[in-house]
């Protein structure tokens, strides 16, 4: 059984599709981020820096309970326990790793930085507003120019790397991010080909009717970019 620590985002989608994809038992236990559930010492001891997802095998390495935090390593290791969405061949599954460090390292973070500056932060800073713009479409290009050769980021196979980038890029995140999808046919393409996946769709349906961020309030702000995650 799997202990999913689990929030409507799109890091959150990632590991959610990923159980669904895998076929594992797995138990929601709603973290939510709105409300500060993040900061409770409990999940803490789950997820160092308290952001979500996290998850428990409670049939872990040895027969063990085992936690891991954060959304990459989650995939990594649900892809090596199942024999899933990870080649064992090692050049083609450290192709799918070198697409999984790129969400990680840039899509996640900057596509992020785009989303706060454009939608959330209580000033307007045109500067940053900018930066992280250009950085987004620069991030999209290099998305399209590998979709144009291939029909997945690793290759020919769905893996890890997709589902972990997928989520970034859907519609609603496009529209948060001022993205013109059609410009990127290529990303256009390979998106609609994983939402039409069943396990895509049951995993980013889960909870899907509690993450309504909208106009937050003050202390839905505070709690998900404001002073109270440094207080604690």
């Amino acid at each position: 059984m799997i202990k999913h620590y689990y929030w409507p985002t799109p890091n959150g989608h990632k590991t959610a599709i990923m159980l669904e994809e895998v076929g594992l038992e797995y138990e929601v236990c709603p973290v939510d981020i709105l409300n500060g559930a993040q900061f409770n010492p409990e999940f803490i001891a789950i997820s160092p820096n308290n952001r979500i997802p996290a998850i428990v095998d409670t049939e872990g390495p040895g027969g063990e309970p085992y936690a891991v935090f954060e959304s990459g390593a989650i995939l990594m290791y649900l892809a090596e326990k199942t024999g899933k969405l990870w080649p064992t061949d090692m050049a083609e599954r450290y192709l799918v790793m070198q697409w999984l460090m790129f969400q990680m390292g840039n899509v996640g973070p900057m596509f992020g930085q785009n989303g706060y500056f454009q939608g959330y932060c209580p000033e307007d800073v045109p500067l940053a507003k900018e930066r992280y713009y250009s950085v987004t479409q620069q991030l999209y290009s290099v998305l399209d120019r590998r979709l144009a050769e291939s029909e997945y980021l690793a290759g020919a196979n769905y893996s890890i790397a997709d589902i972990a980038t997928f989520p970034w890029t859907m519609p609603k995140q496009q529209e948060m991010h001022r993205i013109d999808g059609a410009q990127y046919p290529n990303v256009k393409r390979w998106g609609e080909t994983i939402a039409a996946r069943p396990a895509v769709q049951r995993g980013i349906a889960v909870l899907a009717q509690d993450m309504k961020v909208g106009n937050p309030t003050e202390e839905t702000y505070a709690n998900m970019f404001g002073d109270k995650q440094f207080q604690r």
